[in-house]
């Protein structure tokens, strides 16, 4: 193979060979009338992760694993519902009620469009109803379940892969990603070999990355009390603010001059680190106020 020397883009006997990831030109198939996407079953790989690594966590505190499915029997759809609103109404409203948009599109979930944030909150509320149902502080299963988050969103992602949604910029790197010219996702005015940057992919890294931090941390300092959980906000809110600024291009809210996940990505950050702060004062108020009492 000889490389141009003027051009990123590997030619071979004088042709130009597109170099980067491509993107599959498969996104599910058809059992008789119904339809499974690639994108549902890349979210239930990550549902399923999650609960394999969560019970494994759930059970090795002596806790019933039983709760775990309890739990998820109700967070699973809350989540899945709020992750769908969040992106119906906070990324892209225009999409769904704007001029020529039809609300009814808000259904078509296969098609792609879920934001983690909804994803979390509601699914938060779920097992907080769950666990106090069961007598269980919900700090106690948000630190268990930490880490199993970040797993589900790390597989979770490739979704965007196969739909061709939610690439970055345009980029000359080898990892750019191929994106179909044909497909309704790719900029207008771009040269049909343009390459992107892979967003879903950075943002799967990050996560893995995150699982091996938070159970790294757990089993070093053993953070409980809601502590591995807020270092969960500010380990994604981290890296989803910085892929929104610097590499995003998709159709988003803007608010203030950015991205309307700029600004939620901070809070889950700041969030974070006031739930860090708040709860690490708490528990030496508590050391305290207990080595007071001896003396």
């Amino acid at each position: 193979m000889l490389l141009s020397a003027v051009s990123p883009v590997p030619v071979l006997l004088g042709v130009p060979v597109r170099q980067g990831i491509p993107s599959p030109d498969w996104s599910g198939f058809s059992v008789g009338p119904l339809t499974v996407h690639a994108y549902a079953l890349c979210i239930l790989g990550g549902i399923a992760a999650a609960m394999w690594l969560t019970t494994r966590r759930w059970a090795a505190r002596g806790r019933d694993p039983e709760i775990v499915w309890d739990i998820v029997m109700w967070a699973v759809p809350a989540g899945i519902v709020g992750a769908r609103l969040y992106h119906v109404l906070i990324t892209d409203p225009a999409g769904y009620f704007g001029p020529g948009a039809d609300p009814l599109d808000a259904l078509r979930i296969w098609e792609g469009g879920l934001g983690i944030i909804g994803a979390v909150a509601c699914g938060a509320l779920a097992a907080w109803w769950v666990c106090r149902r069961h007598g269980i502080p919900l700090a106690v299963f948000a630190d268990a379940a930490a880490p199993g988050l970040l797993l589900a969103q790390a597989i979770g992602r490739w979704g965007n892969w196969f739909n061709q949604e939610l690439f970055g910029r345009p980029t000359t790197l080898p990892w750019g990603l191929e994106i179909d010219p044909a497909s309704a996702n790719f900029p207008a005015g771009l040269p049909a070999d343009t390459l992107f940057h892979p967003t879903f992919l950075y943002e799967s890294l990050w996560n893995l990355l995150g699982v091996v931090l938070l159970l790294a941390l757990d089993r070093r300092f053993r953070l409980d009390g809601g502590r591995l959980f807020a270092l969960y906000l500010v380990h994604y809110g981290v890296g989803r603010m910085l892929i929104e600024l610097f590499l995003r291009i998709d159709p988003s809210l803007v608010l203030l001059g950015q991205r309307v996940h700029v600004w939620t990505s901070l809070g889950l950050v700041l969030l974070g680190l006031a739930l860090l702060v708040g709860i690490t004062r708490r528990r030496r108020a508590r050391r305290a106020a207990v080595e007071a009492s001896r003396t």
